[in-house]
C-alpha cells in the first residue's frame, strides 16, 4: 500500500505528556485521525471531529511547537481554531471553507498532531486537497 492510499493516522502522543492528557480521556487507542471517501474523522479522548473533505481549502504541515500550544484540545482565543495535540513535534492543519463545530467550538482551523504528518499531508493531496509543508 502506497502512502497516499493510507486512511488511518495514530495522533503522537509524547510519553511526558500522557499523564496531562488524561485529563481529557487520551489513551492510546483513542486518538486519531481517519479518512474516509468523502469526510476526515478524529477522535481525541473524549473529543470527536467530522469535517466533509469537501470543506478543506488547503492543508499544512507546521511545528515544532512550545508545549502549552500543543498538548490537549487547545483552542485559540484570537483565530476560530482548535487542536487535538499529543505532542510539540509538529502537526498537520486542516483550513475550511466554512465553520465546523468541533468540542462546542465553531472552528476553521483544524490542527492534528499525528505520528506521520507527511503521510497524512500526501493522502489528502491524493484526495486532490492542495497543501505544503512549512516547516524550515
Amino acid at each position: 500500500m502506497n502512502a497516499s492510499a493510507r486512511t488511518w493516522f495514530p495522533i503522537r502522543l509524547d510519553p511526558r505528556a500522557r499523564p496531562f492528557l488524561l485529563v481529557f480521556g487520551v489513551r492510546p487507542g483513542n486518538a486519531w485521525v481517519r479518512l474516509e471517501r468523502d469526510r476526515l474523522e478524529a477522535s481525541f479522548g473524549f473529543s470527536r471531529a467530522r469535517i466533509p473533505l469537501g470543506d478543506v481549502v488547503r492543508w499544512d504541515i507546521t511545528g515544532p511547537y512550545r508545549w502549552w500550544r500543543a498538548l490537549g484540545i487547545r483552542a485559540a482565543l484570537t483565530r476560530p481554531e482548535i487542536t487535538y495535540g499529543g505532542s510539540t513535534r509538529g502537526g498537520v492543519g486542516l483550513h475550511l471553507r466554512r465553520p465546523v463545530r468541533i468540542a462546542g467550538i465553531q472552528v476553521r482551523h483544524f490542527y492534528v498532531t499525528v505520528v506521520d504528518l507527511e503521510g497524512l499531508g500526501r493522502a489528502l493531496a491524493a484526495r486532490g486537497i492542495e497543501g505544503e509543508d512549512l516547516r524550515g
